[in-house]
């Protein structure tokens, strides 16, 4: 081999330099490759999540062009329906509403072979399948349409056994209400996707149960049962007297409500016509309105009960003073007079237990307008009420307040306030004064007393809890019917006649009987209302006395001792008041 030439300046054969260069460059050749190849990786690996988004967003723009008949589930959908909700029970645990599990039928159109043919085969199962839509969603080109929800096991059973391809059953949860429709208007609804539309259902949707719902965050855990205040076999009670009340005195509604005076807790309420919620046909029709927390009604003559709890606690009427009502009252018009007048001077006891017009109207001008208004408002019976149901009405009073208004409203027309709100504000004028708002969840009595507001005297409470005892015990009160015994019941008739057609009725009337026991120590406050009674056969007459104050006797007799209420047996004579 021959020397190679030396380069004179570096000393470096032309053969190492060649050798050298040749390297380097095979070096760097490698080096832009594996630049190319990473490029070309980045470069693909973009190409392949951008295809993914477009192909997410084709098929978003696709579902949400199609219109809602065609029956298309969102993947949000999916997961609200498969979804639990939690059971409602009452204060003693026993189940009012819960979820089972049940199957809905769906189609992927595409997968559909024959369209007639699969319409006949299923409405060969399901006779109450609409087939004109049936067979328009089958021959769609939806990806994903439903036919059928809520099936019962036997009717999967024999669409599968038709073997129809494109056919499908998705698991779902249906709610169920075990009690039927004992207590309706409490617990309320769902809609088909299980979500709560009325009642205690839509408050807790309303809670947050619908916002997790729609972001995906429930499961179809079994989730904490939610308690009620209601005692299921008092509520039963009152169903069942209300339902008694209505035959015997064919009336067209009545209500009910059994109150806990030292807690607010609604123990039991009832509407009547109701609806079951298993079958919610009728739940929309007009008669079927909460009457006692969404109706609005002239309270009548309960409405004196205030009136007298007014005038005492203002301090410018004793019970022993008197109010002559030997004469109508002549007022813009208008004559006021009694029902069964007694032509005379009435004491405050005779007032109440006689139901004077005239007594009422002369105890409120003693107070004033401005005066009887301020009252009605801090006993809460013209303001809306906080409560949980979501059916609950405002109050309607005259816009400017004259002496006329408040004549008539003494004695409980011109103004209209719901059933439970005159029981709420009764039970402050037993339970020593301190009004508490209505729960339908159970709470202790000092978590009541905490938020309570004090709107009367004890002093004043007292003297309502003997006038109350009074106009049952005695030979002339007009709530003699109501008398338990054992139970020491004390309570106020109310017989409103009825605006009809901007007028009052002289033959339609809305009776109502308040009554708290014992009276002596009151745990509970019971009101019925009973909407157009009619004499009971072989009577002629249909005021409170006869027909809303026995309903609420009958409750107490059947109640009191669920409730924990001793009755005491002795020789009673009329109420003797401490302070007298």
């Amino acid at each position: 081999m021959k020397p190679g030439k030396q380069d004179g300046a570096t000393g470096v054969s032309d053969q190492v330099w060649t050798g050298y260069l040749a390297s380097h460059l095979r070096f760097e050749g490698a080096g832009k490759t594996a630049v190319n190849q990473a490029r070309s990786r980045i470069g693909l690996a973009m190409f392949i999540v951008v295809m993914v988004y477009a192909a997410i967003g084709g098929r978003l723009i696709y579902f949400g062009a199609l219109e809602p008949d065609d029956g298309v589930a969102r993947a949000a959908t999916d997961i609200s329906i498969a979804a639990r909700r939690p059971d409602l029970v009452d204060r003693n645990g026993l189940t009012l509403a819960t979820d089972i599990n049940t199957a809905s039928l769906y189609a992927e159109p595409f997968r559909i072979v024959d369209v007639d043919e699969a319409t006949e085969k299923l409405a060969s199962v399901l006779p109450d399948l609409d087939i004109g839509v049936a067979h328009r969603r089958l021959a769609s080109k939806a990806a994903f349409v439903w036919l059928k929800r809520e099936l019962t096991p036997a009717q999967q059973a024999q669409i599968l056994s038709l073997g129809i391809p494109g056919i499908g059953f998705r698991r779902e949860t249906r709610r169920f209400y075990p009690k039927g429709d004992i207590a309706s208007h409490l617990v309320g609804l769902v809609n088909i996707d299980n979500a709560g539309i009325a009642g205690i259902e839509k408050y807790v949707d309303d809670q947050g149960l619908r916002a997790l719902r729609s972001a995906g965050l429930t499961t179809s855990q079994t989730m904490e049962p939610v308690r009620l205040s209601i005692d299921l076999r008092v509520q039963n009670f009152v169903r069942d007297e209300l339902e008694k009340g209505m035959a015997r005195y064919n009336a067209i509604a009545a209500g009910g409500v059994v109150l806990d005076v030292h807690t607010g807790e609604v123990i039991a309420m009832a509407s009547l016509p109701d609806f079951d919620p298993n079958h919610p046909v009728d739940a929309n029709k007009k008669d079927r309105l909460n009457r006692m927390s969404a109706g609005l009604f002239e309270m009548g003559s309960t409405f004196k009960t205030f009136t007298t709890a007014m005038a005492l606690d203002s301090g410018k009427v004793k019970l022993t003073d008197t109010f002559d009502a030997s004469k109508p009252i002549r007022i813009a018009g208008f004559t006021i007079h009694d029902f069964h007048g007694k032509y005379r001077p009435l004491t405050v006891p005779e007032v109440f237990i006689y139901s004077s017009n005239i007594g009422a109207a002369k105890m409120a001008d003693v107070v004033g307008v401005e005066g009887h208004r301020e009252f009605l408002h801090r006993l809460g019976l013209l303001d809306r009420m906080k409560f949980e149901l979501p059916e609950v009405a405002t109050p309607v009073e005259p816009s400017e307040w004259k002496k006329i208004n408040s004549v008539t409203i003494s004695y409980g027309h011109g103004v209209t306030t719901t059933p439970l709100q005159t029981a709420v504000a009764a039970a402050a004028l037993v339970n020593g004064g301190t009004l508490l708002e209505p729960t339908l969840f159970t709470r202790t009595r000092a978590q009541a007393e905490a938020h309570g507001r004090r709107v009367i005297s004890e002093k004043t409470s007292e003297e309502m809890r003997y006038l109350m005892r009074l106009n049952v015990v005695d030979r002339g009160g007009s709530g003699k019917s109501a008398e338990v015994e054992g139970y020491r019941v004390g309570g106020k008739t109310g017989t409103a006649e009825k605006v009809v057609k901007g007028r009052y009725s002289g033959d339609k009337r809305f009776n109502a009987f308040l009554a708290a026991f014992p009276i002596d120590d009151p745990q509970y406050v019971v009101l019925v209302v009973i909407d157009e009674p009619k004499p009971e056969e072989g009577k002629h007459g249909a005021t409170a006395g006869m027909n809303a104050a026995p309903m609420v006797g009958n409750i107490i007799r059947r109640s009191a001792a669920i409730l924990g209420v001793q009755p005491v047996f002795e020789d009673e004579a009329k109420p003797v008041l401490a302070s007298r």
